[in-house]
């Protein structure tokens, strides 16, 4: 995890850097702070190994700092491509710092690549997360390989109308999922999200449109259905009494041949108590005929 306290120390040497405009939180003045990150000097390699080398091996969190904001621009380009997705670009930016602070501070030097190399795929997954939380409210894919068809699904639309079979296999192919998948996923990428309850200023044919109106069970009778568990309740209970009223035998006999999951026969029973079918039977019926009075009475 994140170390919290050494984040926390380079989030705020960054913003004494911008005095203005806080880099993480670009919403306040959006076009003042994609300038401000623009006219931050590019670092060379060997600027970029150097100040990489003094953060990894001695903590400097001053060279982290300039590390982070000679990078601030690719956030800023990033975030643009993904403007396709109705969310605001400030706070795709501020996300995408997050992931590239991060990135800083799990950056090797040794491994000989460039930072951006390393960091794009921790600022693509801030933002991410970001998008499919915020999209929509129901959630649209929670699992990794949805987020990642999510994802690719909506850049391999070539245009905004429904995919036709061929596209659809030809995507499919392409990222290696069943067509069917596609389908699935391309239709909760087509919904939109609804309220439960109509407007309070909606007309009367607005009201009968809300979910909660024809989501709600017609048939069903709130004072019936009680009336119906009281009467199940009272029954059962009338049932047991009259059960202990009975011989241990009549009430194996019963349960044996009526309540019991795996039901017996008369010859099973007769077998068990050393008696003929018939004498079963003729015990089981008095049994249920005490029963009945015991449940009239």
């Amino acid at each position: 995890m994140i170390d919290e306290e050494r984040t926390s120390n380079l989030v705020m040497s960054i913003g004494k850097e911008l005095q203005v405009i806080d880099p993480t939180t670009p919403g306040r003045d959006l076009t003042a702070y994609i300038a401000s990150v623009n006219s931050i000097a590019v670092l060379t390699p060997e600027q970029e190994r150097e100040l990489a080398n003094q953060y990894y091996y001695d903590d400097n969190v001053d060279a982290a700092r300039q590390l982070v904001m000679a990078h601030l621009r690719f956030v800023v380009h990033m975030a643009k491509t993904y403007s396709g997705y109705g969310l605001s670009q400030a706070d795709l930016i501020q996300e995408g710092n997050v992931g590239l602070m991060k990135a800083v501070k799990r950056f090797n030097p040794e491994v000989g690549v460039r930072l951006v190399s390393f960091a794009v795929h921790w600022i693509k997954a801030e933002m991410h997360e970001y998008i499919l939380r915020n999209w929509r409210i129901a959630k649209i894919a929670t699992t990794k390989a949805q987020r990642k068809l999510f994802f690719n699904l909506r850049s391999s639309k070539k245009r905004l109308g429904w995919l036709n079979n061929e596209e659809a296999e030809a995507v499919a192919q392409d990222l290696g999922v069943d067509a069917k998948v596609v389908r699935q996923m391309e239709g909760r990428m087509s919904a939109y999200d609804t309220s439960f309850d109509a407007e309070p200023d909606s007309d009367e044919d607005a009201v009968y449109r809300a979910p909660a109106y024809y989501l709600e069970d017609q048939s069903s009778d709130l004072a019936l259905n009680v009336e119906e568990a009281e009467w199940e309740e009272v029954t059962n209970a009338s049932l047991q009494l009259a059960m202990d009223e009975l011989d241990d035998r009549s009430q194996d006999i019963l349960k044996s041949r009526w309540l019991s999951d795996e039901k017996s026969t008369l010859h099973n029973l007769a077998d068990k108590y050393g008696v003929s079918a018939e004498r079963i039977r003729q015990l089981e019926k008095n049994a249920m005929n005490k029963i009945k009075v015991h449940m009239e009475a």
